[in-house]
């Protein structure tokens, strides 16, 4: 599946929107939900085949600015660690 989701990040690139990639997902983050509404289905249109399924779960925090990266940001100040567990 890396070459579809390559696809689909990729076509992230052409939009206003940041966004990261982690095992389970990319989080896309944009000022406007119009632009991420395109974005997302420039990446789902991306991914070639008879048959792509997209999952899209929207956080529309009105009262704040800040990029969903703190979010993990307080997590781990609030753990005094990375919130992460070391590669054995």
């Amino acid at each position: 599946m890396a070459d579809d989701v390559a696809r689909a990040v990729a076509a992230l690139d052409d939009y206003p929107v940041t966004y990261e990639t982690t095992p389970m997902g990319t989080t896309i983050e944009a000022v406007d939900v119009g632009n991420l509404f395109d974005a997302v289905e420039a990446a789902h249109r991306a991914v070639p085949g008879d048959r792509v399924s997209t999952f899209l779960k929207i956080d529309d925090k009105r009262g704040s600015e800040g990029p969903a990266s703190e979010k993990v940001d307080r997590v781990e100040a609030a753990l005094g660690r990375p919130a992460r567990s070391e590669e054995t």
